[in-house]
């Protein structure tokens, strides 16, 4: 190459992503742990999400990363051994969604570094001692907002000015459902609405729920987003659609496949925001000095084909406030 070549072409180099070109030219081969409660088949595009964040800063599966995947099915009683695995092969960083999967780890190792992508309620679990300075070994993004559970029963009031019992669909052992329906307890005090508890803790449970809403009869439903409920949604969503049920969901997949309405943070935007923790930490830096963040990118969800099934009018100015209207 001639001088005068060079020097054209070296600024656009520069342009390049330092992170990526640094990644590109580690010789180490990094080992990611990927750890869930729930189940792998229905979330790949939240996996893909994280991935491919990664793969943009440089780092690439079979080249400079490799992946373990481990997901508990929702079976929470796998959580420590599971835990125990990713442990027991050393691997460089673990990313673990939702709340109950890091906490397993956490109580194994106080060393590997461990980056949340949707933890509920970090610092109320105890994963971290403090969001700005979150210490020990664990960062990376947490999924609660303020009040959560009062805004989504302002919605239901706001779509049914007459609604006087909502029923909340809720995992009673993930610490972050519990918080959230203590918020929706607080607002319906307020809004002078009566609520009914359906606690659900593993998969079987579901059926029983149901069948405790159906005997009480509520006039709206509103179901909180974690792995268990995340991976029944399809069942959830159905069954408020049979039993003629005005539903508020906590994410955007339930309206995708036919419920009313959802409103909550992106959780494809939190993992791609976990991958940026992944890569500082490959490239030397400690969980212990990188805060917590929170959700920044909320959604808000109509489904008018699900409304006109169940005989609703939306209003034009709620219509209006809709990032996204399924028609």
């Amino acid at each position: 190459m001639r001088r005068r070549e060079f020097i054209v072409l070296a600024p656009s180099i520069a342009l390049l992503r330092p992170a990526a070109i640094r990644a590109q030219q580690s010789s180490k081969l990094y080992h990611i742990g990927y750890f869930s409660a729930g189940e792998r088949r229905p979330t790949p595009q939240l996996e893909e999400a994280f991935v491919g964040a990664l793969r943009g800063l440089g780092w690439i599966e079979g080249t400079n990363v490799v992946f373990e995947y481990r997901y508990a099915d929702n079976h929470l009683d796998r959580l420590p051994e599971l835990a125990a695995q990713l442990v027991a092969l050393k691997v460089d960083v673990i990313v673990a969604a939702g709340t109950l999967a890091p906490l397993a780890v956490k109580r194994l190792s106080t060393t590997i570094p461990i980056v949340l992508t949707s933890a509920g309620d970090p610092l109320g679990s105890g994963l971290v001692s403090s969001l700005a300075h979150p210490g020990g070994n664990i960062t990376g993004l947490s999924l609660m907002a303020s009040d959560l559970g009062g805004k989504r029963l302002e919605l239901l009031r706001e779509l049914l000015p007459s609604i006087s019992k909502v029923a909340v669909l809720w995992n009673a052992a993930n610490p972050y459902a519990a918080k959230v329906f203590t918020e929706t307890e607080r607002a319906a005090r307020t809004l002078r609405i009566a609520l009914q508890s359906v606690e659900v803790r593993k998969p079987d449970d579901f059926d029983t729920a149901f069948d405790s809403v159906k005997i009480e009869h509520p006039d709206g439903l509103i179901s909180i987003e974690d792995p268990l409920t995340f991976d029944h949604r399809k069942e959830i969503v159905e069954f408020a659609a049979k039993n003629n049920l005005p539903a508020v969901h906590g994410l955007r997949e339930f309206a995708e496949i036919g419920g009313l309405i959802a409103y909550g943070a992106n959780i494809p935007d939190l993992s791609r925001r976990a991958a940026t923790y992944v890569d500082k930490i490959l490239r030397g830096a400690k969980p212990a000095d990188l805060p917590v963040e929170q959700p920044t990118k909320f959604e808000f969800l109509i489904n008018l084909r699900a409304a006109k099934a169940l005989n609703i009018s939306i209003s034009p100015e709620l219509l209006a406030r809709a990032d996204e209207v399924i028609e």
